[in-house]
């Protein structure tokens, strides 16, 4: 009974997938792929400065701010459902929540396991920006995203245009004067996104080494304790003490261009692809991209961790006299 309920579903899920493929080439035929403008600064989605912040200039609509209020949404709807398991008093989580919790107590053992007694402490900051950044990189997989938008005239190259009824109109591979502007872009697309990311990490990482060391903390990148009592090793000390200080500013460059360049980089793929081959390839690209978005979600937490419990360490020597 079991064998040939097995059967059954294979055989359902082969003719699911079949189908798929056929209506992906009659898609293709009747609704031929444009490739977008690609650029590396979000665009705007309204001409004129919502305000100006006066030295840093005019504050625009960009498409990447409805990106991030989504994923703020997408969260809050996450810590409502399982709000909503715990009043219920539900002694095993279903669904949501339950996947949330099992996704949490990882996160926490690996918390665990690197920073100790300091777990409680790192592991809030660890899991919200494991969360934020995992679906910030997921939500360019999201249909619509980064495809629908605003037409308006292009500046240099642009593609012809074709009304489907009303004030809707499609892009055509035809030579034209128009482009779209999408309303949503993937939001680990742009530089402010990670830039501000990469800043809170680092930030948090001092807080937390002051935390736990106090301002002998500092002494790990001016280290001037034994500068005159013994001047050759006090000033290899401080020489290193400089190279700490170096290290902890490029961990900010590190940080974003690492996630930005990925992120980006599978943007650009999927539209050059999804232009050249549009039928089979761009299945095998979005299930990579959704490997990489796991994975550059998993790396900015888990090193924003392992950042943060080799603060609460002593440097050296410093250890060993705390």
């Amino acid at each position: 009974m079991e064998t040939t309920r097995k059967k059954w579903r294979w055989g359902v899920n082969r003719w699911i997938v079949f189908l798929c493929i056929i209506l992906g080439i009659f898609a293709v035929n009747i609704a031929a792929p444009v490739q977008p403008h690609i650029q590396v600064a979000p665009e705007r989605l309204v001409e004129e400065p919502l305000f100006h912040l006066g030295p840093l200039g005019d504050f625009y609509l960009v498409n990447t701010l409805p990106a991030l209020l989504l994923v703020d949404l997408i969260i809050l709807g996450m810590a409502w459902s399982v709000r909503r398991s715990v009043r219920k008093g539900d002694l095993v989580p279903r669904g949501l929540a339950g996947a949330l919790e099992a996704l949490i107590e990882v996160l926490y053992n690996l918390t665990e396991s690197s920073a100790g007694k300091w777990a409680r402490a790192i592991f809030p900051w660890f899991a919200s920006i494991f969360l934020v950044v995992l679906i910030a990189n997921l939500m360019k997989l999201i249909p619509g995203v980064e495809t629908i938008g605003i037409i308006h005239h292009a500046e240099k190259d642009g593609h012809a245009i074709q009304a489907l009824g009303g004030v809707w109109y499609t892009l055509t591979p035809a030579k034209g004067e128009y482009t779209l502007t999408p309303f949503v872009r993937g939001l680990s697309t742009d530089l402010n996104f990670t830039v501000g990311l990469a800043l809170v990490s680092v930030f948090m990482t001092q807080v937390i080494g002051v935390q736990a060391q106090g301002w002998r903390y500092f002494f790990k990148f001016f280290n001037v304790t034994t500068l005159f009592s013994r001047p050759f090793f006090g000033a290899i000390d401080f020489a290193v003490g400089l190279l700490e200080t170096i290290s902890e500013l490029a961990k900010i460059l590190s940080f974003s261009f690492r996630l930005f360049g990925n992120m980006f980089a599978g943007f650009v793929l999927i539209a050059l692809i999804g232009t050249l081959l549009p039928v089979f390839m761009p299945s095998l690209v979005f299930l990579f991209e959704f490997f990489i978005a796991l994975i550059q979600a998993f790396v900015f937490g888990m090193l924003t961790m392992v950042f943060m419990a080799q603060a609460t360490r002593g440097h050296g020597g410093e250890s060993e006299h705390h």
